[in-house]
């Protein structure tokens, strides 16, 4: 088993973190097992077939599913996406209502700032669920991109090219964190240092497999890796 004692990595020598938000910042409690399903019995309620679709974030299923009412139902696709898009926001709100951060995560981040180092989140959430739990980010980060602020989301490595850019700063001398595989994949295919945190989604082995550079406990420790 890949433990944070047997990391490749020690030290993060960089001057830009950037991170995902549920699981690695927050804890948002969000059904996600219940917003699949109502997002799959809206495309059926469309007529869409689900074959080739449950595989899919739910995210890409509604993608997929507008393209494919575009196709079919040119006057139905609009309106698809549009209920989607609220039914999740509204599941993601409520979520973020019984959410709150991980603990020493504003501490971390202030300390970060007392460094120098530049803080970004890119997070597939929407805005108001991230708000929620955290309002004053702003204060804490220089850059928040939520699923509306970039036209491709994660797993797409854009979402994180786009905070590096508002940062600022350059790939190879950023880290990317996360708890989620397609975190460390975003970054490896973006050029960043990866780091795997044990507080949301992932075990240790599966961010290993997925090559983290790096596996810690918390978020909240990413200050004891750095220079």
């Amino acid at each position: 088993m890949h433990s944070i004692r047997d990391s490749k990595l020690k030290t993060l020598n960089c001057d830009a973190v950037v991170f995902d938000f549920d699981g690695t910042l927050a804890k948002l409690n969000i059904d996600f097992s219940m917003m699949r399903n109502s997002v799959m019995e809206l495309l059926l309620s469309y007529g869409v077939h689900m074959d080739g679709l449950r595989s899919l974030f739910v995210l890409e299923m509604i993608e997929e599913g507008k393209v494919i009412l575009d196709k079919n139902q040119p006057a139905k696709g609009e309106e698809f996406f549009r209920r989607a898009c609220n039914l999740i926001r509204d599941i993601e709100i409520e979520g973020a209502r019984r959410g709150e951060l991980i603990k020493g995560i504003k501490e971390m981040l202030f300390e970060l700032k007392a460094r120098r180092v530049k803080i970004g989140i890119a997070t597939r959430n929407c805005s108001e669920a991230v708000m929620e739990v955290f309002p004053d980010i702003s204060s804490f980060c220089h850059t928040v991109v939520t699923r509306e602020s970039t036209r491709s989301v994660k797993p797409h490595p854009e979402h994180l090219l786009t905070v590096l850019r508002n940062l600022g700063v350059k790939a190879g001398t950023s880290a990317m964190v996360g708890d989620h595989p397609m975190d460390i994949r975003i970054g490896k295919e973006a050029g960043t240092l990866t780091v795997g945190v044990l507080t949301g989604y992932s075990g240790a082995d599966a961010l290993a497999e997925a090559g983290a550079d790096l596996i810690i406990k918390s978020a909240a420790d990413i200050i004891h890796h750095l220079p």
